[in-house]
């Protein structure tokens, strides 16, 4: 898919509450790449399966998802927010990251979003076990998967930096195509 296109398609995924969202929204507003929420699609669309009731969120149906954004995908130029990747086509992205978190720090952002019991435990263990970073590893070419610490105001000022020079360095290399 890369080939045909003039801009990068990027993934960000992590655990609920690694800063998926704040890196995404700077990263568009500096590179121009067109920021895809996967969460506010699929409540724009009522794109759902059903709801969780252990975890109390609406679980997104993945098959309209996917087809809901193929043809967006395919113009390049994407940036996608999610707090999972297995689902999404591989031929999809150029490259993926994975932002970590302390525990202690999870804990206290999910906390003060309202993150109470099963939901909170649920989120942390996966953060623990690195669940989406095995995810990412398993889903794409491992090649393409970085991970990101995401603890600190410097740790987002570095992410960006990294991101925004990747998508740079992708460009100048697929210029001539």
């Amino acid at each position: 898919m890369s080939r045909t296109r003039s801009l990068p398609n990027v993934l960000v995924t992590g655990t609920p509450g690694t800063g998926k969202s704040t890196l995404c929204s700077e990263i568009s507003q500096i590179s121009g790449l067109e920021w895809l929420n996967i969460g506010e699609i699929a409540k724009a669309g009522q794109l759902y399966d059903g709801y969780d009731e252990v975890l109390e969120c609406p679980v997104i149906d993945e098959d309209q998802m996917v087809d809901e954004l193929e043809d967006k995908m395919t113009d390049g130029g994407k940036i996608i927010d999610y707090h999972g990747c297995d689902f999404f086509p591989q031929r999809w992205f150029d490259v993926v990251f994975v932002l970590r978190t302390n525990n202690t720090i999870l804990y206290d952002r999910l906390a003060t979003r309202g993150y109470r019991g099963h939901k909170l435990e649920s989120n942390i263990e996966c953060e623990i076990f690195q669940t989406l970073l095995d995810e990412a590893k398993e889903s794409y070419n491992s090649q393409i998967v970085y991970e990101l610490q995401s603890n600190t105001p410097d740790d987002l000022e570095d992410n960006i930096e990294k991101i925004s020079q990747w998508i740079n360095q992708w460009k100048i290399q697929n210029s001539h195509q």
